[in-house]
């Protein structure tokens, strides 16, 4: 009875494994065919990342169409657009991808007291990132990544700080069931303070979804940065749509908690997966 018990075992395992194809072999030349890519997953609208990489050979466009940013800090009152700042991520491998954030268009204008303000237009920052998944690209409820990236100061004056930084995350994901998920991140922010400083910040966000339909789902999320200025804390929420395999259009706020988050960013975004 226990031979019958343990070859059944074995049995189920190797069915199990089965269910699971390897695409190991897939690379930038040799993409993924579309019947074996993984369910569409995005980094955005949420600040925590994704573990889960764009397959072999494939892009993924992620963007803003617009967003709004309003802060009132020291009786100066600050908005500032964005016009379509995207991120371009491309499969390199099965768990390896590249990304390229591009900011083509910011414009803000600060304005202190009666009638006296500033503003400041023009392109902004590029950062280059690598995303590495170490498991649940395509099987299990857990999944493990690691990001690094490198920001370029690309900024047109006054819209940067006009310096070299960078960030490693360590993204988490896990399936909770019966519709809802659960994401975590954490990682090291290498920056340059307002006083000219090198610094590193410590980063941490945790972010709750829940599917309401098929195609709808909602999220709320909790993100903090400390330790390169004054502790920066928000809350956010928003909504994505499903509009077929390999788009998502998305709606989403966040709130500053702390005095130096901004107090309001709208936005509503864009992904495309080709």
């Amino acid at each position: 009875m226990w031979i019958r018990s343990l070859v059944a075992m074995v049995l189920g395992f190797s069915c199990l494994a089965a269910a699971v194809p390897d695409k190991s072999n897939y690379s930038l030349s040799n993409p993924t065919p579309a019947g074996l890519m993984r369910e569409l997953t995005t980094d955005r609208p949420d600040v925590t990342e994704g573990p889960i990489t764009v397959d072999a050979g494939h892009m993924q466009l992620e963007m803003d169409l617009a967003n709004y940013t309003t802060d009132v800090s020291s009786g100066v009152r600050s908005k500032a657009w964005g016009v379509v700042p995207f991120n371009l991520r491309l499969g390199l491998t099965n768990n390896m991808e590249l990304g390229l954030f591009v900011s083509p268009y910011i414009r803000d204008t600060q304005r202190a007291g009666r009638g006296i303000s500033e503003t400041r237009q023009g392109f902004g920052d590029i950062t280059l990132r690598g995303k590495f998944n170490f498991w649940g690209n395509d099987d299990g409820s857990t999944a493990l990544g690691l990001i690094t990236d490198l920001k370029l100061p690309t900024a047109a004056e006054g819209l940067g700080n006009g310096a070299v930084e960078g960030a490693v995350l360590l993204p988490l994901s896990v399936d909770l069931g019966v519709g809802w998920d659960l994401g975590a991140m954490t990682g090291l922010d290498f920056a340059r303070s307002e006083a000219g400083s090198r610094k590193s910040g410590w980063i941490n966000s945790v972010t709750l979804g829940h599917d309401l339909t098929k195609i709808l789902a909602g999220y709320v999320e909790f993100a903090s940065e400390t330790g390169i200025s004054a502790p920066i804390t928000t809350f956010d929420t928003g909504l994505t749509l499903k509009l077929g395999a390999n788009t998502q259009i998305d709606i989403g706020a966040q709130f500053g908690l702390s005095r130096a988050a901004n107090d309001a960013v709208v936005f509503t975004g864009l992904t495309r997966r080709y």
